[in-house]
This record gives structure tokens, C-alpha cells and sequence, in this order.
């Protein structure tokens, strides 16, 4: 299964020494097409299937990085294989299939192509995320720019079954549970450290409003 957590962070001093390591020589060998070290890493931790480099300014993961070398496509689908989200996009707002099509590498785009199990119309996925953003922000401004956070997209979310996904905050000691419901947002946000602090809301085209609070 996909790892179901949005890992927002993009500065290289986010990650201890050891595991920031580790991450660059697994996204060292997703760029080299080194895909026997990629594969093996794939094996020992799963979630690394949506990893890009820390501190990295593409935001290409190992599956963008497969369709940019035109891999084999037994390769393709041993990646594949570990649900990756295919729409995740570049910062350059690029899918793996989008990569794969301008690079010529058209036999592959069956194998890229994101399965949508929860379809949600683009404008209306778009404005549920901006308003996302911005609850976000209300919550935890200073976090999210002292730590140069990627907030969460919401396109994966069309794509797992029971679309929910968590985004832990560094420094708040929690962050945001969130979960698609047809055309609505459902969004859990709290920090351990503070009593009281955990709310709900619901985030609609229209905005956002609080459901409940209080708890934690």
C-alpha cells in the first residue's frame, strides 16, 4: 500500500544526518537509472516510492525519474507495483505520464497512467486545495515558513481507495489528518503539546468552516 503521509519537507536541515544520507543515495540512484539499488531500497522501506531528494528542486521521485530514462517496462512495473501516486507532480507540475509522453517514451504511458478511484473535477480539486492552504496557514504560518513546507496536493488523494492522508508539521508536534468525502474536505488538525488544541473542519468550494474543537 502507499504510504498515505504527505512529507512536505524541502530544506536538507529537516532530516537527521544519517536518514538524509540514505535519502540521497536513493534518489542518487533513481537519476543514474541505477534501478537494482533503487529496487532494493524499494524493498526495505515501501514509503521511499514517493521520496524525492531532500532539499532537492525537481521533486522528481524514482517513478518520474523511470519515465524521464525511458525504463524498461518490467521496471515500470515493479515500481508501479508499490503504488506510487501517479499524479504527483514535479515542481515543474509534471506527472510521471507527462514526462514519459515529451520524452518520447509513449509505450510506457498505459503503465503511468493514474488510476482514479475517487473522481473529483480539476476546478473543484483545485479550490478545495487552495482553501486547504490557506487552513493550513491559519494553523501554523510560522511552521510552514520556517521550514519551507511543500503543502499538501490534494491529486493523490483521487487516487487511494480510502482517500485519507496525514501531513505531520515539524515543530507542532501533530499536523493535519485529511480525508476527501465526494466533493468536500474533511481536515483533523491538533498538536500533543497543547490541550485542547485538536479541531475539524470542512472545507468546501465555497471556504472553510470549523465542525469541532477542543479536543486532544
Amino acid at each position: 500500500m502507499a504510504s498515505s503521509e504527505w512529507d512536505g519537507a524541502t530544506l536538507r536541515a529537516s532530516y537527521g544526518d544519517d536518514y538524509r544520507e540514505r535519502r540521497d543515495g536513493f534518489a542518487s540512484a533513481a537519476y543514474d537509472g541505477d534501478w537494482k539499488t533503487v529496487l532494493e531500497e524499494l524493498a526495505k522501506s515501501p514509503t521511499l516510492i514517493n521520496a524525492w531528494r531532500p532539499g532537492g528542486a525537481s521533486w522528481y521521485t524514482p517513478v518520474h525519474q523511470a519515465a524521464w530514462h525511458g525504463a524498461d517496462p518490467e521496471i515500470i512495473r515493479t515500481l508501479v507495483s508499490h503504488n506510487p501516486w501517479l499524479t504527483l507532480r514535479t515542481a515543474s507540475g509534471d506527472r510521471p505520464l507527462d514526462i514519459a509522453l515529451r520524452g518520447g517514451h509513449a509505450h510506457l504511458g498505459g503503465l503511468l497512467m493514474p488510476v482514479i478511484r475517487n473522481p473529483v473535477p480539476t476546478d473543484v480539486l483545485a479550490a478545495l486545495q487552495k482553501h486547504f492552504h490557506d487552513l493550513v496557514r491559519e494553523r501554523a504560518a510560522s511552521l510552514v515558513d520556517k521550514h519551507q513546507l511543500r503543502l499538501p496536493e490534494l491529486d493523490p488523494l483521487t487516487e487511494l481507495a480510502d482517500g485519507r492522508m496525514s501531513f505531520p508539521v515539524p515543530g507542532m508536534y501533530g499536523g493535519f489528518y485529511y480525508v476527501l468525502q465526494g466533493l468536500e474536505l474533511e481536515v483533523k488538525s491538533w498538536s500533543r503539546v497543547v490541550g485542547g488544541s485538536g479541531q475539524t473542519h470542512r472545507i468546501t468550494v465555497d471556504g472553510y468552516w470549523m465542525t469541532e474543537s477542543g479536543y486532544v
